[in-house]
This record gives structure tokens, C-alpha cells and sequence, in this order.
């Protein structure tokens, strides 16, 4: 049975849709068919960071509302066997997403796929809740400042009490923490919380630790997954991350500030 998976945050623009389309191609890159679905119904972003805006004909709605098959709303992605991407509309107004149609979209996708992941909209609006309704583990996604952690802690409120699961008096959702935009020495320098502040607040799990880095807005612009530029540190990041939900243990690099080697020091590169 295929595992259903939320991206969420309670503040927008903290990393979450980058964080779905690396962690939806990492998967697949690992051989796991996957896939990636924008709940962001009126807004609709994942497309424009998967690279696969012009090639969208029918979206999630229009599968809900039996305008299309699922079949042709699905964009096979080109550079990741076995990923693909449901995405979302435009046009239409979030109250399009009912719980029915949701629920007999992921019961098709299931059949198909080992992973669903759901790129959830920012906060607690329909689309959010939608996504959160249906899932079985949660990527929460955070920065390392006081109002997205404490947005996130709401998330997490949201999801022992008012997921499908906690309805249901089942296992409850598991929770993983992605820290994004982390800078070692502005936590230093206070300028930032720490990666133990934000633990210490959360109290779940840490996946992964994701530095501020030119090469995620690189990446979003250029429309591929960051988690495909294996020379960046946030690309690695994401790999080390995709491995560890995974299984594999491993330490949590870009938390220290990196010291500079002995040429760069003496020819004063960065």
C-alpha cells in the first residue's frame, strides 16, 4: 500500500514547495514511483519548479469534477524515471477540493504508486486541510525564526487532532521536522535560532537541515529540483535528507559553520 505524504508549513514561503519537488525526485530517483500533487488550488507553483508548466492540459480539479481522467492530468516527469505530477488549477477556487473527490483521487493514485506526495498550501485554508486530512507521515517545513516555528507548532496541533487518522483512533501521523534557510553563523550570532532552539520547541524527529543557498532560487528559476544540483549544498542536503526518511543514518551536515581549508585561506577564496 502506497504511503501518502504532506509537505506543510504554517507560513508560506518558508521552502515547502521546493522541499516537495526534491523530495518527491529523490524518491524516484531511488526507484520508488512517486507521485507529486499541488493542493495549491488558485496559486499553483510545483509545475514551475518541476520544469513542466507548458505541458499542463487538465489539473487536479479537473479530475475531481470528472472533466479528465487521471490519466491525462498526470505529467510524466522527463528527467526522473517513475515520478510524476498531478497539478494544481489556476482558475478555479479552493472550495473545488471536497474531501470525497480527494479521497477517491488518492485511493486511484495508491494503485499505481508507492509514494504520494502532497505539496500542501501554507496555513490552515482548505487546500491545506485537505492535504493534511489524508496523510500518513508529514514533512513539516520551517526557518529558524520564532513566527514559522510557531506556525509550524499549529500545524502540528492540526495533525494529531484533526487528520483522518486521529479520527479514526489509528497510529497517529509521523511527524518530520525539515529545517530550510538554515545559516550556521547567523545562529551564532543569534541572528537566527538554532537548529537545537527549533528541536527544543518542536519535539519531533529532524530529517533534515537545508542551508540558505543562490542555488535553491537558482534551481526554482531554471525550473528542476534543487535536490538534481549534487554540487550545491542545499542539492546534498536534500539527498542526505530523501536518504534518512529512507532509512539510512546518517549525520546532519551544513549545521556548523565550514571552515575554510588551507588555499582557500592562503589565496582567500570563500
Amino acid at each position: 500500500m502506497a504511503t501518502v505524504i504532506v509537505v506543510t508549513s504554517g507560513k508560506g514561503g518558508v521552502g515547502k514547495t521546493t522541499t516537495s519537488a526534491s523530495f518527491a525526485t529523490g524518491l524516484a530517483q531511488r526507484g520508488y514511483r512517486t507521485v507529486v500533487i499541488d493542493f495549491d488550488v488558485g496559486l499553483r507553483n510545483l509545475d514551475l519548479i518541476m520544469g513542466c508548466e507548458r505541458r499542463v492540459v487538465y489539473d487536479f480539479i479537473n479530475v475531481i469534477n470528472n472533466e479528465a481522467t487521471l490519466n491525462q492530468a498526470l505529467i510524466r516527469d522527463k528527467r526522473v524515471e517513475n515520478l510524476y505530477i498531478l497539478p494544481a488549477s489556476q482558475t478555479r477556487d479552493k472550495d473545488a477540493l471536497t474531501k470525497e473527490g480527494v479521497e477517491k483521487i488518492l485511493s486511484e493514485l495508491k494503485q499505481s504508486f508507492e509514494y504520494v506526495v502532497c505539496d500542501s498550501p501554507a496555513g490552515i485554508e482548505r487546500g491545506a486541510l485537505m492535504a493534511l486530512y489524508f496523510a500518513d507521515e508529514a514533512l513539516v517545513v520551517t526557518n529558524p525564526e520564532v513566527s514559522s516555528v510557531r506556525d509550524s507548532d499549529r500545524i502540528l496541533g492540526i495533525l494529531s487532532s484533526r487528520s483522518r487518522r486521529a479520527e479514526q483512533s489509528d497510529n497517529p501521523v509521523k511527524e518530520h521536522l525539515v529545517l530550510a534557510r538554515y545559516a550556521p553563523d547567523r545562529a551564532n550570532r543569534g541572528d537566527m535560532l538554532t537548529v537545537q532552539d527549533v528541536l527544543e520547541i518542536l519535539a519531533i524527529p529532524l530529517l533534515g537541515v537545508i542551508p540558505e543557498s543562490p542555488a535553491v532560487l537558482q534551481s526554482s528559476n531554471a525550473g528542476v529540483p534543487v535536490i538534481l544540483d549534487e554540487d550545491s549544498d542545499a542539492g546534498a542536503a536534500y539527498g542526505d535528507l530523501v536518504d534518512r526518511f529512507l532509512g539510512k543514518d546518517l549525520p546532519h551536515r551544513f549545521t556548523e559553520i565550514q571552515k575554510k581549508g588551507f588555499l582557500k585561506r592562503w589565496f582567500g577564496g570563500g
